[in-house]
C-alpha cells in the first residue's frame, strides 16, 4: 500500500462519538483518543479538513434505523472533504496528496460506517469519492455530497427533463437549494417554483427559482398552476399530490409517502460528483452555506442543535478539524 510516512499517521485521533442512542446534546461526546480506522483494499484514508452535518446524522443518533445501523459506538458524519494520506492496494482513482470529497455511506441507512467524518481521519470507499473541484474551498466541498447527490437522484427518479416544470418543497434547505440549481442548470427545467419562509424568498430567486412561494402566507397546493414534477424535501406529500399534473411525478426524501409519491434513500456515488464537476467549476451550481457556518470542531454539539432546530439555510459545516 502506498502511504504517507507511517510515523505521520497516528494510531489514535480526536473525534466526536456516541455510545448510546439519544439526542445529540445528551449522547455526543468528545474523545481525544479514538483509534484511526484501518483501510480495506478498496479504501483510502483521509485526513479530514471539513465535514458537514445532515439530518440523517441526528436521526441515526436517535436510533431511527438502529435495526440496520452498524454497531455502537459511532463517530457521526456522512459528508467529508480532505486529503488522501493512504490508499488501499486496489485503489486506482486516487493517490496520496489528492484533495477529495464525498458522502462516506453508499447505503445511508444500512450499515453506515462507524468511523464518520467528525474525526481527524476517516476511511472511505474509493467509489463514493471524487476529486475536489479546484475552485471550491474544503468548507464548500464538504457541504455538497449528500445534499447535491440527493437532489440529483430525486430529479432523475422523477424523470425531470428539458421543458418540464418542477415545484420544490423546502427550497432553502440543504437539499432544496441544490434541487433548484440542478433543475434549472443541469436538467433544463422550463419553470422552477419553490417554497420557503418570507426571509428566504430572495435566496430561492438567486438560486434560479422562477416562482418563490412564501409558505407562511400561501398554500402551494391551492395554486391554479400544476407541475410536471414535485420534489418534496420537507415531508408534505399529502399536499404535493394536489400540486402535480395528471401523469406527473412526485418524489420525497421524508416519509411517509402518500401515493403516487415515491420515497427514496440516496445511494452515494462519487461518479455523480464527477458528473456535476463542470457545473461546480463554472459556478453555475454553487454551494450554499448557512450564515452560521463554519462551526469549529469544539462546537459540534452546538452545530447539531442548530441543524435540529430546522432553521438552517443551506448547509451546516464543521471546520477546522481539529
Amino acid at each position: 500500500m502506498a502511504a504517507a510516512p507511517s510515523e505521520s499517521i497516528p494510531s489514535v485521533n480526536k473525534a466526536w462519538v456516541y455510545s448510546e442512542y439519544g439526542k445529540t446534546a445528551d449522547v455526543l461526546k468528545f474523545d481525544p483518543s479514538v483509534a484511526v480506522p484501518e483501510i480495506k483494499e478498496d479504501q483510502v484514508l483521509i485526513k479530514v479538513v471539513a465535514a458537514s452535518l445532515n439530518p440523517v446524522d441526528f436521526k441515526r443518533a436517535l436510533g431511527y434505523f438502529k435495526d440496520t445501523d452498524s454497531p455502537l459506538p459511532t463517530i457521526p458524519g456522512y459528508d467529508v472533504a480532505g486529503v488522501v494520506v493512504k490508499v488501499g492496494s486496489q485503489v486506482t482513482k486516487f493517490k496520496v496528496g489528492d484533495e477529495v470529497y464525498g458522502d462516506l455511506n453508499e447505503t445511508a441507512l444500512v450499515n453506515p460506517t462507524r468511523f464518520g467524518s467528525l474525526a481527524e481521519y476517516t476511511a472511505a470507499d474509493e467509489r463514493v469519492l471524487a476529486h475536489k473541484p479546484k475552485n471550491l474551498s474544503f468548507i464548500e466541498a464538504a457541504s455538497l455530497p449528500l445534499a447535491i447527490e440527493t437532489a440529483h437522484e430525486g430529479l432523475e427518479r422523477a424523470e425531470l427533463s428539458a421543458g418540464k416544470s418542477v415545484l420544490v418543497l423546502g427550497g432553502a434547505g440543504g437539499v432544496g437549494t441544490h434541487i433548484i440549481q440542478l433543475a434549472k442548470h443541469v436538467f433544463g427545467a422550463s419553470k422552477v417554483a419553490a417554497t420557503a419562509s418570507t426571509k428566504k424568498l430572495d435566496l430561492l430567486r438567486t438560486l434560479g427559482a422562477d416562482l418563490a412561494i412564501d409558505y407562511t402566507k400561501e398554500n402551494f397546493e391551492d395554486l391554479p398552476e400544476k407541475f410536471d414534477v414535485v420534489y418534496d424535501a420537507v415531508g408534505e406529500t399529502d399536499k404535493a399530490v394536489k400540486a402535480v399534473k395528471e401523469g406527473g411525478k412526485i418524489v420525497t426524501i421524508v416519509g411517509p409517502a402518500t401515493p403516487p409519491a415515491i420515497l427514496f434513500v440516496l445511494t452515494s456515488k462519487g461518479s455523480v460528483l464527477e458528473k456535476l464537476k463542470p457545473y461546480l467549476e463554472s459556478g453555475k451550481v454553487k454551494p450554499v452555506l448557512d450564515p452560521t457556518s463554519p462551526y469549529p470542531f469544539t462546537k459540534v454539539v452546538e452545530a447539531f442543535g442548530y441543524l435540529e432546530s430546522s432553521r438552517a439555510t443551506g448547509k451546516v459545516v464543521v471546520y477546522p478539524i481539529p
